[in-house]
Parts: C-alpha cells; sequence; structure tokens
C-alpha cells in the first residue's frame, strides 16, 4: 500500500497487531521509548521527530495479565499528549477495542456514564481523532466524543470466512440479545448477498441486572434445520454465548458457530470449546485471545474449534484512507 506519509506508532502491549498494520501499510513502524519508573509511574516519548506530522498510534485496550485497561488507557493518553506537545500536525488513536465503552448509559441510579469520561480524556490530550472497531453502542460513543471519530466493522471480514463454511447449507443469523439484531441484520444481508440465496434472521431475549445475566428464555426466528451463525461484539465469559447455542442447539440447529469481533476471555471462556452445541468460535485479533496452553486451538482449517481473524489490513486500510482524505464508507461497503 503506497501513499502513507504520516508515522504509525504502536504501544508496546499492541506492537504485534501494530506491526501487521505497517507491513500492510509498507511502512516500518516509528521508533519510541516506553519506560516504567519503580513507583508504578511511566513515560511515553518519540524517539523520531513528529513535528508537522500525521501520527497514528495502535493500542487496543482489553487489560489482560500484564497490564490492566486502566493501564494501557493512561500509557496511551499520556504519549498522545507527548506528541502532540512536540507538535505533531495531527494524532490519531488507533483504538481497536475501546474500554468502557459497554458502560455508555445509566442503567442505576448514579450510574457513572464512563464511555463519556474515556472520550474527555482522548480530548484532553489533544487527540484529533478517535478510530474504532465495533464498539459496543456506536450511537453513544458518537455522541460522547467531540473530536472527529471513525469507526470500522468486523462484518465483512466474517462474510468471506462464513461463505466458505456455509456452502450449500441453509443458515440463519442470531444476534443474542436484541440490542445487537442490527449489527447481525447487516451480516445477515451480505450473506444473502453473496451466497446469491435467502438467509433467515433470528434473536433471543436475555436480561441483566447488577452484572448477573438471566436468559435467554426464547428465540423469534427458523432455526430448525439450519446452520446458525451466532454474531455479537465481544465475547468476555462467553455465558450468554454457551446458552444461546444450548438453545439453538435443543431447537434442532444444524450446527451453531460463534461470531464476536472481541474475544476478551475472562474466566469461564474455555467452556466454550467443550461444549457440544458450539461448532466453532470466530473472533478477530483486536485482542489476543488468551486461553490456557491446553486449549490452543487457534487455526485456519476447516476443523479449527477457533479461528482467529487478522484485522490488520482493515486497519491499514483505513489509516491510509484518513490520512489521504479517502472515503470510509467505501471500505466499508457502505452506501453512500
Amino acid at each position: 500500500m503506497s501513499g502513507f506519509d504520516g508515522l504509525l506508532f504502536a504501544t508496546e502491549n499492541s506492537s504485534q497487531l501494530g506491526g501487521t498494520v505497517a507491513r500492510h501499510l509498507g511502512v516500518e513502524l516509528a521508533a519510541h521509548e516506553e519506560r516504567e519508573f519503580e513507583n508504578g509511574e511511566h513515560k511515553s516519548r518519540s524517539l523520531v521527530n513528529v513535528r508537522g506530522t500525521d501520527v497514528f498510534v495502535v493500542s487496543t485496550l482489553a487489560g489482560d495479565g500484564m497490564q490492566s485497561a486502566n493501564d494501557k488507557l493512561c500509557h496511551l493518553l499520556f504519549f498522545i499528549g507527548a506528541l502532540k506537545d512536540a507538535s505533531a500536525r495531527s494524532a490519531t488513536a488507533v483504538v481497536p477495542y475501546l474500554c468502557y465503552s459497554r458502560k455508555d448509559r445509566q442503567t442505576k441510579a448514579r450510574d457513572p456514564v464512563t464511555t463519556r469520561y474515556v472520550a474527555q480524556l482522548f480530548e484532553a490530550v489533544g487527540t484529533d481523532r478517535l478510530l474504532t472497531l465495533d464498539v459496543h453502542n456506536l450511537a453513544a460513543f458518537q455522541n460522547a466524543a467531540r473530536c472527529s471519530t471513525d469507526h470500522l466493522e468486523a462484518t465483512q471480514l466474517f462474510v468471506d470466512h462464513f461463505r466458505h463454511v456455509l456452502g450449500d447449507e441453509a443458515a440463519v443469523v442470531v444476534s443474542p440479545d436484541i440490542g445487537g439484531v442490527k449489527r447481525a441484520e447487516r451480516v445477515r444481508s451480505r450473506l444473502e448477498a453473496v451466497l446469491g440465496r435467502p438467509v433467515e434472521l433470528a434473536f433471543t431475549g436475555k436480561h441483566r441486572s447488577r452484572g448477573v445475566v438471566s436468559g435467554p428464555d426464547h428465540v423469534l426466528g427458523d432455526v430448525a434445520g439450519r446452520v446458525a451463525v451466532v454474531v455479537d461484539d465481544i465475547i468476555s465469559s462467553g455465558g450468554t454465548m454457551r446458552r444461546v447455542a444450548d438453545m439453538l442447539h435443543r431447537q434442532g440447529a444444524a450446527e451453531v458457530h460463534l461470531a464476536a469481533t472481541h474475544a476478551l476471555f475472562t474466566a469461564g471462556a474455555e467452556s466454550l470449546f467443550s461444549s457440544d452445541a458450539i461448532t466453532s468460535v470466530v473472533v478477530t485479533d483486536s485482542v489476543r485471545p488468551a486461553l490456557p496452553s491446553e486449549l490452543d486451538l487457534a487455526g485456519t482449517g476447516e476443523d479449527a474449534r477457533l479461528v482467529v481473524l487478522e484485522i490488520g489490513p482493515l486497519l491499514a486500510e483505513a489509516i491510509a484512507r484518513i490520512q489521504g482524505g479517502g472515503s470510509l464508507s467505501e471500505l466499508l461497503h457502505l452506501d453512500t
């Protein structure tokens, strides 16, 4: 990919993803330094001149065994602040997984609206643009941020994968809750277009209160005898996905495939790979899936239980278009 004349950085916790993006852009990651001090404080600084340059910083903000989401967020914010202080013309935070995006409204008295607070932090350090991937609630994210925002979707990655998995089988795309129906419909409509035959849509119901999820206890849509693709933005503990898969299996689905953009895989997610109701789990590398070594099931073969799709080419194309004034609508196959 040619024509990119900005600088691309990646925080240390996202160096692998950043390296993939750089390779597809045809550039090297720009050099920077990250230092940790004895008391837990840290600093980050560019080791190259950024004056008058468009800079992009890749950093996915999901906590892991090495750093919490809070640590990663502070590292990124302080680094962007340093880049702006060093006279970068513009600074774009490339954040495939945006932490705190699930807390986007008050559901209990005196609840925080953390999505808005995080957006204000990015603005405070001078971030010019936020580039995200399948943020939990797009409208809430766009309304919270006053800086420019661009939003990518993994929809086409899933469509390209499942068009081969489905073959000639009857299919249904399933949302695990009512709030995700639009996401599932986008996958369904594109699958229908590339397969050249009808693909059904279904959804289930669930209720969350005080961190406890009840349901789903019903499914609306025709799933019997069909290959079901359950689409969501995040798999955390996998509890909801397991329950949905079990219900679809009981109602006669021929196979159940789970698809989610962000594989947080917190405690309990390993049970997804021992369930007889689940044929495969398909995620992207927006977050490096963390599973016990005995469950190292990643692969691209037809029999792989865990399939990880690469988002580097999508991010690289988006960055090149942003820096060059191109259209993201065309990239995302959106109607204009």
